[in-house]
C-alpha cells in the first residue's frame, strides 16, 4: 500500500527532486523462483533503484507465444529512482544478466528472471526499446493484481484506472497468491 502522503507517481517523499516513484514487474519460472525474485530485489539498489515495497508473490500460468512451460512466480515492486526511462531499463537488464538471463533469447521462453519497467512516475514514453506505461500493463492479470495490491488507486499517465482495466479482463486466467511480499 502507498504510505500516507506518498504521491502515486511524482517525486518520492523525502527524496531528491529528480527521484521518481515507479513500478517494476518481476517474474521467474526456472530454478528456485522465489530466490530469483528475492535476488533481483537485492540487486536493484546496486543499480540506482531503491525498492520501497513488494507485492505478495503470485503463481501464474504462462501467457504469450510459448504456453508449454512451467508456471511463473510473479510480483511487483514500488521503487524510487533518479534514473530516466532508458537508464532504468538498463539497470533492469543488468540485474537480469547478473542473475543468469541470457540476452537475445526467444521471446516469452522460460527464464530465471524477468524485470520489466511497468510505470515511471507520470511519464508516457516510447523508444525502440521501451514503452511507458508498459505495453501490456492493462491487459495482464498477473501484472494488475500485484500492482493493485501495492496501490489500489494506481492509474496510467493517460488516466486509465488499473482497477477498471482488471475488472474488464477474463477472470478465468489463473493468478493465485503464492506467498508473502519479498520485502
Amino acid at each position: 500500500m502507498r504510505e500516507p502522503g506518498e504521491p502515486r507517481g511524482g517525486a518520492a517523499v523525502g527524496a531528491g527532486p529528480a527521484e521518481r516513484i515507479g513500478y517494476l514487474g518481476l517474474g521467474s519460472n526456472v530454478g528456485d523462483r522465489r530466490a530469483q525474485l528475492a535476488a533481483a530485489v537485492e540487486a536493484l539498489p546496486r543499480h540506482g533503484v531503491r525498492v520501497l515495497a513488494s507485492s505478495s508473490t503470485y503463481e501464474t500460468e504462462p501467457v504469450g507465444e510459448i504456453l508449454d512451460q512451467p508456471d511463473f512466480l510473479n510480483a511487483c515492486l514500488r521503487i524510487a529512482t533518479a534514473h530516466g526511462p532508458e537508464a532504468l531499463l538498463d539497470a533492469c537488464k543488468a540485474v537480469e544478466r547478473e542473475l543468469g538471463r541470457e540476452a537475445g533469447g526467444v521471446r516469452h521462453a522460460p527464464r530465471p528472471i524477468d524485470v520489466d519497467v511497468l510505470l515511471l512516475g507520470d511519464l508516457a514514453y516510447a523508444s525502440g526499446r521501451l514503452r511507458l506505461p508498459h505495453a501490456e500493463v492493462v491487459t495482464r492479470r498477473f501484472v494488475l493484481i500485484p500492482l493493485l495490491e501495492l496501490d489500489p488507486e494506481l492509474a496510467t499517465p493517460e488516466g486509465t484506472r488499473l482497477a477498471d482495466a482488471l475488472a474488464a479482463l477474463d477472470p478465468a486466467v489463473r493468478v493465485t497468491r503464492a506467498g508473502d511480499p519479498l520485502v
